[in-house]
C-alpha cells in the first residue's frame, strides 16, 4: 500500500474500524503522515490547533493500531495500554513541575518520593513503547488468522 492510499484508508474508509487487519505499510505510512502533520501544526505554535489535531487523530490512530496488532495475531485492544498510560502520565505528572521561563529552573521541586515514582512510571512507559514498536513492526500472520483474512498489500 502506498503513502496516499494508506492515509486515505485510515482517515476515511476505516476511520473507526477496529475489526480486521492492517498491513505494516498501511499502519506505518499513516503514522508517518500523522507525525509530519503534527510537526507542521506544532511549528505554527498554536496549542489549541495541536490539541484539536490530537483529538481528531485519536480514533483513527487507535483503530489503525488495533488492526495492525490483529494482523500480527495479537488482540487489538492492547493498543489502549500505551495510550492509556500516556494519558495517565499526562493527568498525574503533566503539570506537576512549573518552570521559570527566565531561568529554565523549576519553581517548586516535587518531593523525592514523587520524583522516584515519576521516574519508575517513565521507565515502565519506555519498556511498553519498545514492546509495542516491536509488535507493530512484526510481519503479518500468513493466511487468515482469528481476526480475518490478510490485508491487501
Amino acid at each position: 500500500m502506498d503513502f496516499q492510499t494508506a492515509v486515505k484508508t485510515c482517515l476515511t474508509e476505516k476511520y473507526a474500524t477496529f475489526s480486521g487487519r492492517a498491513s505494516r505499510s498501511e499502519y506505518w505510512w499513516f503514522v508517518l503522515a500523522a507525525v509530519i502533520m503534527g510537526l507542521v501544526i506544532s511549528l505554527l505554535g498554536s496549542w489549541l490547533l495541536s490539541t484539536i489535531f490530537s483529538l481528531a487523530l485519536f480514533v483513527p490512530a487507535a483503530a489503525a493500531g488495533s488492526r495492525r496488532l490483529q494482523d500480527t495475531g495479537r488482540p487489538g485492544w492492547y493498543i489502549f495500554i500505551p495510550m492509556g498510560l500516556g494519558l495517565i502520565g499526562q493527568l498525574f505528572f503533566g503539570g506537576r513541575v512549573e518552570i521559570d521561563p527566565t531561568t529554565g529552573m523549576p519553581l517548586d521541586m516535587p518531593g523525592m518520593g514523587q520524583m522516584m515514582f515519576m521516574g519508575l512510571f517513565g521507565i515502565v512507559q519506555l519498556v511498553i513503547v519498545v514492546v509495542f514498536i516491536w509488535w507493530l513492526t512484526r510481519p503479518s500472520d500468513e493466511g487468515e488468522n482469528e481476526f480475518g483474512p490478510p490485508p491487501a498489500a
